[in-house]
């Protein structure tokens, strides 16, 4: 019997990853004069301008429910994805976001779709970073045809705005080519961690939506599908408003798993690997009830017979009051560029992974205690442990339901981590290491070649709690996407099963 051919996310997998016998031979100079530039414009449309809520405080406006409702909305964006430094780069200058993006590039777009409010007409609006405002671009009812675009999920039924996130593929591919899916998915994710935790500072729910009909979505936001695809979309529930106030709901839905593929050059790889995992109109069997999500499992995954186990279970990080420690934080958050070498404690590895992991801890400071994910199921943390205080080095496996570190692998991976982070300093002189992984062949019999999408998505949006809770205790974190994938597995011990999605370094800042 013949095997089985593997499946376009699979192959997209094994064709991006890295490998230390070919990636210098691969590598190639930036061409810089073909640079993109990061940010959308457009030359007719309508400005609503944000910036003059963004200062304001609730007590200011108390008598001015418009401007109330305004300044909601304005610092739900701003947190989000707005401007937070300007850095001088090549004789110009990148501009930082509040989410984190690979290179810099930010390949994400924020869309903001009205049914028709008092304040804000309907229609689409695209979030202009740069100077804060919603550009209405189109002026018409559309929220018809996305909620039939979203397979009339429940969620789209009352609300009044929804998000949506498109990726524009050649910026990040500008700098690296085929593997920049990964990248835009992991920014994306990182962009809903911080749409999560804004939100819930603002009195909103986002309802996550992964499962669309791509091609009614692209149309609807007129965009070139061969430059940019809609990604996600967020049904925005008031949380003001009772009747908005949706419970959760099911979040994903699958595509087809192709292994009818014809030979892909370079480069085209992305576009191609894009257009399989997309969702079509004909898919008249979809629908949000039921949903193929995998197993809520009493148990983790992992439970390595004779190994070390560390209890993680901690005091939860307090936020300050109105969470004015959180919104302080999301506007300072930087990648960390280099580390000192020293020890983290246990203690704020414990925190970090308490504020990643346990959202139901956070719910008398405000925050949602099951925000939505695809299903995290499907993904699985190992931390390599380089220096911590109270731990003994080595390889462990984090299993966030028994709230207990399981150690794998006994030794100090400094210098191995060094050569799989590419020979990056972040991996040798991080305290910490996190490896965010997933069985991809079981995640793709669950939800066809699309889940490529939704589980770098969810290791982005768990990265992004990372990154904000190392900011708050002021440990240093930066994110890696370039690493050696096989050797990974091979050197930590983690099962060749597992494949790596995300790397996240944490250590002291120099």
């Amino acid at each position: 019997m013949p095997e089985l051919r593997e499946s376009i996310a699979q192959h997209y997998h094994e064709r991006t990853k890295y490998d230390p016998e070919t990636l210098a031979s691969k590598s190639q100079g930036l061409d810089w004069a073909k640079q993109p530039v990061p940010f959308k414009e457009y030359k007719i449309g309508t400005t609503f301008d944000l910036k003059p809520y963004i200062q304001e405080t609730a007590q200011t406006l108390a008598d001015n429910p418009d401007a109330q409702w305004w300044r909601r909305l304005s610092r739900l964006l701003f947190r989000s994805y707005g401007l937070t430094a300007r850095m001088p780069s090549m004789g110009s200058a990148v501009y930082l976001r509040a989410a984190p993006s690979a290179g810099g590039l930010y390949p994400a777009e924020v869309y903001l779709v009205s049914r028709g409010t008092g304040l804000l007409p309907p229609g689409l609006y695209n979030y202009q970073c740069r100077d804060h405002s919603l550009m209405h671009y189109w002026e018409s009812d559309v929220w018809r045809a996305l909620q039939s675009a979203c397979f009339d999920h429940p969620a789209m039924e009352n609300t009044q705005l929804a998000i949506i996130i498109t990726g524009v593929f050649y910026r990040s591919a500008w700098r690296y080519e085929d593997r920049a899916y990964r990248r835009i998915f992991l920014d994306t994710g990182h962009l809903l961690g911080n749409i999560e935790l804004a939100a819930a500072m603002n009195d909103y729910r986002p309802h996550l939506i992964g499962g669309f009909v791509d091609e009614a979505v692209n149309d609807l936001l007129y965009i070139d599908s061969e430059q940019e695809g809609a990604l996600a979309i967020l049904a925005l529930a008031d949380l003001l408003d009772i009747e908005e106030n949706l419970p959760p709901g099911c979040t994903a839905l699958p595509s087809t798993s192709e292994t009818n593929y014809p030979p892909i050059p370079d480069g085209e790889l992305l576009k191609y690997f894009h257009s399989r995992t997309q969702i079509t109109a004909d898919a008249t069997h979809q629908t949000y009830l039921p949903s193929p999500k995998s197993e809520n499992l009493l148990e983790d995954k992992y439970n390595f017979p004779f190994c070390l186990k560390v209890p993680t279970a901690t005091t939860p990080i307090n936020w300050g009051a109105k969470l004015l420690g959180l919104e302080t934080t999301m506007y300072k958050r930087r990648s960390t560029r280099a580390y000192s070498g020293d020890d983290l404690t246990l203690d704020e590895l414990k925190s970090l992974l308490d504020f990643t992991y346990q959202p139901q801890n956070y719910l008398d400071q405000g925050l949602d205690s099951s925000p939505d994910y695809f299903d995290t199921n499907l993904i699985e943390t190992f931390i390599a442990v380089s220096g911590v205080n109270g731990l003994e080095s080595g390889c462990y496996y984090y299993a966030p339901k028994a709230q207990e570190l399981r150690q794998i692998r006994f030794k100090n991976f400094r210098r191995e981590l060094h050569f799989l982070c590419l020979g990056q300093d972040l991996g040798r002189d991080a305290a910490v290491v996190l490896f965010h992984t997933a069985d991809l062949k079981s995640a793709i019999a669950l939800y066809g070649d699309r889940v490529y999408r939704y589980l770098h998505m969810d290791a982005g949006h768990l990265g992004q709690r990372l990154n904000l809770a190392a900011t708050h205790l002021s440990v240093g974190v930066s994110g890696i996407g370039g690493f050696f994938d096989d050797q990974v597995n091979e050197i930590l011990g983690i099962p060749a099963d597992e494949a790596v999605i995300y790397v996240t370094t944490l250590g002291r800042p120099r």
